[in-house]
């Protein structure tokens, strides 16, 4: 699967969340870590939705290429 994960600058590094996934946040001192923080908190949110056999959202989001 393939998130749509938004990164923001923060006072003290970056923070990052997949819009599609409400509850699904971290914070990293710099955009590198978060990104690896946010790939294992999706992954780690995924798993308990199957574990507890709810429905794993769909990405719904697309992303648009722009000259």
């Amino acid at each position: 699967m393939r998130y749509y994960v938004v990164f923001e600058p923060t006072e003290t590094g970056w923070a990052a969340y997949p819009p599609e996934l409400p509850g699904v946040g971290v914070a990293g001192s710099s955009r590198g870590e978060a990104r690896d923080l946010i790939r294992g908190a999706i992954e780690l949110h995924l798993d308990g939705l199957r574990e507890d056999g709810l429905p794993i959202p769909v990405p719904t989001g697309e992303f648009i290429e722009v000259a």
